[in-house]
């Protein structure tokens, strides 16, 4: 959500820290500021995108320490007074903050009978004028007094006006990182805000304080006992989180998708078996699991919703798919045998994380699924599985999805394979539909251009309703929610026999449907729900396998992949819809990468 940058070295720090907020746009954000240690500590922010704050800057602000931000308004509207960096009542402290603090109204009555007076409706404020209520010269004694005081999520960078060639910073629940240079130091909320200037980086852990100096870096724990960590090097092509001449990220993203899938696939096929070399999961333990709890929020979610029709297929383990926001209060059965399976692109999700937590302190095994190397999920789960889907910037996801998806086959590969409910001969069969999963995400992208020219014949659709049955409608609910977030039209996912039970009643001349049809059995079922809209006035757009010529007498358009298992249909039939939420947002003029409201790091509850 959230963005934060820091730098202390030898450059000028506002160039460095707006590259590297720009780098975090991707995030989701309403207003972004700077401050900067310029004999007392001079600040910038505003309102709106990183544009206007460039704007804003009329002059050149010199200084070689500083802070920056991008704020997904929590706690009061979107306005510059609002906006981080937020400073102490004397000006001698500045703030900036990702997450939500819990306790902050008791701590703003607490300030305010202090006679500290506050100008802002954020629960932000109040850090600064707590660290200056308790601040007697040491920053790392300061900081352990306020976080004492604090409940919830932050990742905090904090200036002293009295410690110009210093920064002080801590993370709990909410990602923070360090990067290390040569005679100069950064802290940011992601890798890309750094990648330009660093590949190497300390990841901190919760409660974790770093002091920085251009040409040292100290991290101490609550008691200031100084911690030792190892450096976590970034291998990625720095050109992976550039454009390369794409309109947008999204685009890239979308194409990127047959190769992201290759890389997360076929290391893990060896010899017509599945080998997850990063789990310790072994055959006997698969044998003893009573119950898997997948837990997930949005796409992600999605993803989990396919990886229980797929495990129970394969495996014959019962699976419940949880949102994560919702696992905890609803004081989940949990048994000793239960195997919970965590699923997060970023791997620092809140409730996803919380949702862990509250997994482990039943004593039940957690497995997570993740993009990021070294996250807060990762670096907590017992096994991990990663989707080496490479960075993803654009705020809805489309690569990482995808290699979610091909992680739930693995998966129940691996499962049924465990379980001896795979003979040798069926596993080579699936091998080999899974193999060919990237060239069929790979041959649907050849459909861009058609999509592209249909597009404008929907772009004004106020209302779209995505069918299918069974994996179907997994599907349909991930091609819903792309819609929803970068076009901003009404769209709503339905399990195509839930029609008649009120929503066809909303069906009205010139609505939109997009059906799902690729499971065989049901495909006649899905037919009937087709004739049923048509009648009512719908326009159909379907997906189907090829081979299904039949469907065209009752659709609209309709759009073919290729004959695959019927379990991995699923990441084929999204790529047409992808493609259809993509340019049907580009025909609107909405902006694809950043979309209103949206964060790409959900890291608040």
């Amino acid at each position: 959500m959230c963005g934060i940058v820091g730098y202390v070295g030898t450059e000028q720090a506002a160039p460095v820290l707006l590259q590297g907020l720009e780098k975090l746009e991707y995030r989701g954000y309403d207003s972004a500021g700077i401050a900067v240690q310029q004999n007392g500590i001079f600040t910038v922010k505003t309102k709106g995108r990183l544009a206007d704050l460039k704007q804003k800057i009329k002059q050149d602000i010199l200084g070689h320490v500083g802070i920056g931000h991008t704020r997904w308004a929590t706690h009061g509207a979107p306005s510059d007074i609002n906006s981080h960096p937020h400073s102490s009542e004397n000006g001698r402290i500045s703030v900036v903050h990702n997450g939500i603090i819990e306790n902050y109204m008791e701590l703003k009555e607490f300030l305010q009978q202090q006679g500290k007076k506050f100008v802002s409706e954020t629960d932000t404020e109040i850090i600064a004028q707590l660290f200056d209520y308790y601040y007697q010269g040491d920053l790392v004694d300061t900081m352990i007094k306020v976080i004492d005081k604090i409940r919830g999520a932050y990742a905090l960078g904090v200036l002293c006006e009295e410690h110009p060639e210093e920064i002080v910073a801590v993370r709990k629940d909410s990602p923070l990182l360090v990067g290390l240079g040569k005679n100069e130091n950064y802290i940011a909320s992601d890798i890309p805000a750094l990648l330009e200037y660093t590949r190497d980086y300390y990841l901190l852990e919760d409660n974790e304080i770093v002091l920085l100096k251009k040409d040292s870096v100290q991290i101490f724990d609550l008691h200031k006992k100084e911690i030792k960590k190892d450096i976590f090097h970034v291998d990625w092509d720095v050109s992976a989180a550039e454009k390369d001449g794409y309109d947008y990220f999204m685009m890239k993203e979308i194409v990127e998708q047959p190769e992201s899938l290759r890389k997360t696939i076929f290391p893990r096929i060896k010899e017509n078996t599945i080998q997850l070399d990063q789990i310790e999961l072994t055959a006997e333990q698969v044998k003893k699991i009573n119950r898997i709890h997948i837990v997930a929020c949005g796409s992600a979610w999605h993803a989990s919703i396919v990886g229980k029709y797929v495990i129970e297929k394969l495996a014959r383990i019962p699976v419940e798919v949880d949102l994560a926001s919702e696992f905890r209060y609803r004081q989940p059965i949990l048994q000793k045998d239960d195997l919970c399976i965590i699923v997060s692109q970023s791997g620092e999700t809140a409730d996803t994380l919380a949702a862990l937590r509250e997994a482990k302190k039943h004593g039940i095994r957690v497995l997570s699924i993740v993009n990021v190397v070294g996250s807060s999920i990762a670096r907590e789960s017992d096994d991990v599985i990663y989707t080496w889907a490479g960075p993803e910037i654009a705020v809805a996801t489309t690569k990482g999805y995808s290699t979610q998806l091909s992680v739930m086959y693995l998966l129940a590969l691996y499962f049924g394979s465990a379980k001896e409910l795979i003979s040798s001969q069926e596993m080579m069969e699936y091998i080999d539909k899974l193999k060919k999963v990237p060239d069929d995400v790979e041959k649907l992208l050849e459909v861009e251009e058609r999509m592209k020219a249909l597009t404008e014949q929907y772009a004004n659709t106020k209302d779209v309703f995505v069918i299918g049955r069974g994996i179907d409608y997994a599907a349909a609910l991930e091609g819903s929610l792309k819609l929803k977030e970068i076009s901003y039209i009404h769209s709503e996912a339905y399990a195509a026999g839930e029609l008649k039970h009120g929503t066809i009643s909303l069906v009205e001349e010139g609505t939109l449907v997009i059906a799902i049809a690729t499971q065989q059995n049901l495909f006649e079922k899905l037919v009937s729900n087709i004739k049923e809209v048509k009648a009512r006035g719908a326009s159909v757009i379907a997906i189907a396998v090829e081979g299904s010529e039949s469907i065209e007498k009752v659709a609209d358009e309709v759009f073919y992949i290729p004959k695959t298992n019927e379990l991995f249909t699923a990441s084929a039939t999204l790529v047409p819809m992808q493609l259809f939420a993509y340019y049907i947002a580009v025909q609107r003029g909405c902006d694809v990468d950043k979309p209103r409201n949206l964060a790409k790091s959900v890291t608040v509850e």
